[in-house]
């Protein structure tokens, strides 16, 4: 599904970003840095507009993909992050702790 979508990364040294435009309307995936192996999803955003389209699950399962490549893990804040991770179990292996 995060292949359906051209998802764009911007990481800086604390954290960074996930972020996809469709049919002009933004969302985005926001996390910070927990040292070099935790990264902390703290914020996913959705515009109505874009409600029920998978969006925002690709940007989850975006941010999981490059957990997994870059050895990290991930700690879900984000009350719809959460929900996306508990809902995949093939996605729970990048949960810190």
């Amino acid at each position: 599904m995060a292949d359906d979508f051209d998802i764009k990364r911007e990481d800086g040294p604390s954290g960074g970003r996930y972020v996809v435009t469709v049919d002009g309307h933004e969302a985005e995936m926001t996390y910070s840095k927990a040292g070099d192996r935790i990264i902390i999803i703290d914020h996913t955003g959705v515009p109505k507009e874009l409600g029920g389209r998978g969006v925002g699950q690709a940007l989850v399962q975006r941010g999981v993909e490059d957990a997994r490549k870059e050895n990290k893990k991930i700690v879900p804040l984000c009350p719809f992050a959460k929900a996306q991770i508990e809902k995949h179990e093939e996605w729970q292996d990048v949960l810190n702790g």
